[in-house]
């Protein structure tokens, strides 16, 4: 399976290796560090890269590349989800994932690794056996560790291990019962200079919070799930009744996990929330160019678009830009070409507008009047695919909790789109 794990920060040094099996030299991410000089941009790295003794398995999450040395073939996606949970499980031990908190705790890393993988194999990857396995770290235990020289490693096997339910430990108990999901959904979307979408797709997730005390059973049921493709599920989830019923009934994990993600593809189903007026010009022999560009809301059902940074990669030919904008602050690189107008918050009674002049090399050609504008937002307390939660229930625990829904929509990534398109990314 996995033999080893080089960690690779942004610029190109291996910070941390691990080894399952036999030590694996440092020279076979040099295949890596090849792809990643041909790629055009850092999230471009091929996941899959194939070396003459071994396959190269990465994900970029964070600026860090989590690159796994294979020697037999395996399935990939397998080897990737793994990836994303040693991710998700530092993220949730350190509070981030970053280059510096790694190297902080460096001995809980090596610790969670050896967990997470038995002689290259998956072994424990819930949140919750890790944490009593292996306690997180804090300020005094820390101190404590270091005097005593004691480790964060339990003494005692995980409550859950040997359970049919391994993803909850047994006894848990709260004061203040609570159950908190969250949908949110990222719209991807390629749209001509016309305003006609050319590619739409949702892709949406619900992440939940379960503080509940007991071992409780819940179901949650959804106003229109015919909605949902592509559904990825918890292993907590119990398939056979969602695709009777649709209606997700699952023993929850203790805290923080990841419920579902789906995807929706249609695009009769998607609604852009946002659209985009531009003009941009040159003229034949002037060293002068015009841009204007205004932005609107649209199909939100009233609710606020936030959060909105618009970025533009202007042509070489593009010297400098002398813009006024009716909102927000605008930023200008004249050796990368990118144009960045932080709007901040959309108020429709005053639409958003940048306008203003461009300064073009003297001699020049006349440059491409089209180049590709991206827009990121945020819109809150709505999900654009119009997925709603119609209730959520609980069984076998005698108690009332408290429970809450949040929707958010966001922009997410598209590749680069023609030339000749505004890109929702």
């Amino acid at each position: 399976m996995i033999h080893s794990l080089f960690l690779v920060n942004s610029s190109g040094d291996i910070f941390l290796e691990k080894h399952w099996k036999s030590v694996v030299s440092r020279s076979v991410c040099d295949y890596f560090f090849e792809a990643q000089e041909r790629a055009s941009e850092p999230e471009n790295v091929p996941p899959v890269i194939p070396t003459p003794h071994h396959y190269l398995i990465s994900v970029l999450r964070h600026r860090i590349y989590f690159v796994a040395v294979i020697q037999s073939e395996v399935p990939p996606l397998f080897v990737i989800e793994f990836l994303h949970r040693v991710v998700d499980t530092f993220q949730d031990y350190f509070g981030v994932c970053t280059e510096a908190a790694i190297k902080d705790n460096v001995v809980v890393v090596y610790e969670l690794l050896e967990e997470m993988l038995d002689n290259g194999f998956p072994l424990a990857t819930e949140s919750n056996i890790l944490k009593e396995l292996i306690k997180p770290p804090t300020i005094l235990r820390t101190v404590v560790n270091t005097i005593t020289g004691s480790t964060n490693v339990g003494e005692q096997l995980p409550t859950g291990q040997l359970s049919v339910v391994p993803w909850r430990r047994t006894g848990v108990k709260y004061t203040n019962n609570e159950a908190y999901f969250d949908v949110v959904e990222e719209i991807d979307a390629i749209i001509d200079k016309s305003g006609s979408t050319i590619t739409a797709e949702i892709q949406g997730v619900i992440d939940a919070c379960v503080k509940l005390s007991g071992m409780p059973d819940l179901t949650l049921s959804f106003m229109n799930p015919r909605l949902l493709d592509d559904v990825s599920f918890h292993p907590c989830v119990r398939f056979k009744r969602w695709e009777a019923e649709r209606i997700l009934s699952f023993i929850p994990p203790d805290g923080n996990f990841r419920l579902l993600s789906y995807h929706v593809s249609s695009q009769n189903l998607v609604a852009i929330p946002v659209y985009v007026k531009h003009n941009i010009t040159f003229r034949e022999g002037s060293s002068q160019g015009r841009f204007e560009l205004t932005l609107g809301p649209k199909q939100t059902m009233g609710k606020a678009v936030e959060s909105v940074l618009v970025s533009s990669q202007l042509p070489r030919g593009v010297l400098n830009v002398n813009l006024n904008p009716s909102q927000g602050t605008y930023t200008f690189d004249p050796v990368t070409k990118l144009l960045s107008w932080d709007v901040g918050k959309i108020n429709p009674q005053k639409l958003p507008s940048l306008k203003g002049s461009m300064s073009l090399q003297a001699g020049a050609s006349k440059p491409d009047e089209n180049p590709t504008i991206n827009i990121q937002f945020k819109i809150q307390q709505m999900a654009i695919s119009g997925l709603k939660v119609n209730r959520l229930d609980m069984y076998g625990e005698k108690y009332k909790p408290f429970k809450g829904i949040k929707y958010m929509t966001k922009a997410g990534k598209v590749p680069e789109g023609r030339r000749d398109e505004a890109a929702l990314p």
